[in-house]
């Protein structure tokens, strides 16, 4: 008998779990929406409300504890700190909704469908930006391509 035990193991390490539940942070806060099993819904809404309500407070050492819930990704809290900030400044609680969805065809799983409660415009210029890093690249790729063609011949 498990009495006083908190949070959900979903039977993964603790890594792994941390991981997991980052990951579907990240994906909620960049996308707007996720599905995604009722059991990781459960698991990830509690920690997703209260980076939400860290960022509203702002300041320098609220951001850098969202970092370390996101696994330090840069893009992710920008957005939070910025966007659904702004969106939830009236709102002290409530933030993310869960939808109920159809059970999943390969093995029953309930599934769900999180989202924001209000809607949240979201500024293109982080991903525009991510975008332009991933050409500048490619494009680096194809001129150390051309210098060693160069080079063969």
């Amino acid at each position: 008998m498990n009495k006083k035990v908190f949070g959900r193991k979903l039977s993964r390490s603790r890594p792994a779990r941390e991981a997991l539940f980052a990951s579907l942070a990240k994906a909620l806060i960049m996308n707007g929406k996720i599905v995604t099993t009722r059991a990781k819904a459960k698991a990830v809404i509690g920690s997703v409300e209260k980076m939400v309500t860290l960022s509203k407070k702002g300041g320098l050492a609220s951001r850098r504890k969202v970092l370390g819930k996101l696994d330090n990704k840069r893009e992710a809290t920008e957005v939070l700190f910025k966007n659904i900030a702004k969106a939830f400044s009236e709102k002290s609680s409530g933030f993310v909704r869960s939808i109920s969805l159809p059970r999943r065809v390969g093995d029953n799983a309930q599934m769900v469908r999180l989202e924001w409660t209000e809607k949240i415009e979201y500024d293109t210029k982080v991903k525009e930006e991510k975008k332009s890093k991933k050409t500048i690249k490619k494009e680096e790729k194809k001129e150390i391509k051309k210098v060693i063609k160069k080079g063969e011949k």
